[in-house]
């Protein structure tokens, strides 16, 4: 596969839940495929990686978020092109889900709900590599 990856970027959004203060990480359905991920999406034209996953973020959730440390850069194929996902750790800081076109639903979960939703394997090593990053705060 001599091809160029198509770059994307995305976040693992995390909150504290308003009833308890525990740990919530969120997760977007993205009905297209019906799966279960963190929110991430293509870069557009010349866009910055970062700039690119806030943007995902807010597109995808409806929430706004401070970025934090930077995550693992996850490559796999999808669709028989290589991809190349840049994450971060982002703490939610205000806004609210509508649902749109590309994702109908999402959910605030612990890391464990979290880790045992997510469609892909690799998505539950982000919440783990989150989990590492938030001790060390």
């Amino acid at each position: 596969m001599d091809e160029d990856p198509v770059l994307a970027a995305g976040c693992v959004l995390w909150r504290r839940s308003p009833a308890d203060g525990e740990l919530q990480i969120c997760l977007v359905h993205r009905p297209k495929y019906d799966d279960w991920s963190h929110p991430k999406g293509k870069l557009k034209s010349g866009e910055d990686t970062l700039a690119a996953a806030l943007r995902e973020v807010e597109e995808e959730t409806g929430h706004r978020c401070a970025p934090g440390p930077r995550l693992t850069t996850l490559c796999y194929v999808a669709n028989e092109r290589p991809k190349q996902v840049s994450y971060w750790a982002a703490e939610e800081t205000g806004g609210a889900f509508v649902p749109n076109r590309e994702v109908d639903r999402v959910l605030w979960l612990s890391p464990a709900e979290a880790r045992t939703r997510v469609t892909q394997p690799r998505d539950r090593e982000l919440v783990d590599e989150l989990l590492a990053v938030l001790r060390r705060v």
